[in-house]
C-alpha cells in the first residue's frame, strides 16, 4: 500500500499529528476567547485543558487504529528491549536541569532558565478541577496518560521519524520509498531541530538532547516500533516523575 499509493500514506502519516497540534490551537483560542476565572463559571470554561487534552487522546488515538496497516513498525523484542534504557536515558536528560535547579537551590530567574533549569510548576493538574482520589480526577489522570505515552509516541514517532526523515532527504523524488531509518546531516539538523522548536523554550535544552537519541536509535535499529517503544518509556517516566514531585509545569 505504502509503495502503490503514496497520496494516501502521506496523509495517514501527517494528519493525526496535524489534528493534535490544531486541538492545541483549539486550547489556545479557548484561553483568548471564553476561558474564565469566575469560580462560579463551569469547569470546562475555567480549565478548557481538560476537555481538550481527552479529545486529542481519543481523536488521534482513533486515527491511528483506522490507518494501523500503512504503519511500518515492525516491532521487535531486541529493538524494544533497547529502546527501554535509551527512553529513561533521554528523558534523564529532559529532567536534569529542573532536578539541578532544586538541588542546587537557585533562585530567581535568568539565562539558565533557557536551559529548564526552573521549578517547573503551574501546569496540567487535575487536583485544580477534581476532588483529588475521585473518580473525576482518576479519569483525567489517565486519559493524560494514555494522550502522553500511548497517542503522542505514536503519532510524533510516525510523522517525526517514518514521514519528515524521509520527506527532507529526498523531498524531490520519491521520498516515500526510502528505506525508514536512513542517515543524513540534512534529516538529523531538520527532524531534531523541528522536534526541539515544537516544545516549550523551557525543554528546549531537554528536547534537543532526547531528539538526537531517538535519532540515533532510528538509524541503529531501522526499526519505527523502538522508536514508539522509547518515547513511551521516556513520557511514562516523566509522568511518574512529575507525580512525585508536582513539577506540573513539564506536561
Amino acid at each position: 500500500m505504502r509503495l502503490g499509493q503514496p497520496d494516501r500514506w502521506v496523509r495517514h502519516h501527517v494528519i493525526p499529528f496535524a489534528v493534535f497540534m490544531g486541538l492545541l490551537l483549539v486550547l489556545q483560542l479557548a484561553g483568548s476567547f471564553f476561558q474564565s476565572d469566575l469560580p462560579s463559571d463551569p469547569w470546562w470554561r475555567r480549565y478548557p485543558e481538560h476537555w481538550v487534552y481527552p479529545a486529542q487522546t481519543l481523536v488521534c488515538l482513533a486515527l491511528v487504529v483506522k490507518w494501523w496497516g500503512s504503519y511500518e513498525f515492525c516491532w521487535s523484542l531486541k529493538w524494544s528491549l533497547i529502546a527501554v534504557p535509551v527512553g529513561a536515558l533521554g528523558i534523564g536528560f529532559w529532567l536534569f536541569p529542573t532536578e539541578l535547579h532544586d538541588r542546587l537551590g537557585i533562585q530567581g530567574e535568568g539565562w539558565w532558565t533557557w536551559l529548564g533549569v526552573k521549578p517547573r510548576q503551574g501546569g496540567f493538574d487535575p487536583s485544580d478541577v477534581f476532588e483529588e482520589g475521585g473518580t473525576a480526577w482518576w479519569v483525567a489522570l489517565v486519559l493524560r496518560f494514555i494522550r502522553a505515552v500511548v497517542v503522542v509516541s505514536l503519532i510524533e514517532e510516525i510523522f517525526w521519524r517514518s514521514y519528515l526523515m524521509r520527506l527532507v532527504d529526498d523531498w524531490d523524488g520519491d521520498y516515500w520509498r526510502r528505506p525508514f531509518g536512513r542517515f543524513s546531516w540534512r534529516s538529523y539538523a531538520v527532524v531534531t531541530g523541528a522536534f526541539m522548536v515544537a516544545h516549550a523554550p523551557s525543554d528546549y535544552a531537554g528536547a534537543l538532547a532526547y531528539g538526537s537519541l531517538t535519532y540515533l536509535l532510528c538509524v541503529w535499529s531501522r526499526n519505527l516500533g523502538a522508536c514508539v517503544v522509547m518515547h513511551a518509556v521516556a513520557n511514562g517516566l516523566m509522568g511518574w516523575y512529575i507525580l512525585e514531585t508536582g513539577k506540573t509545569g513539564l506536561w
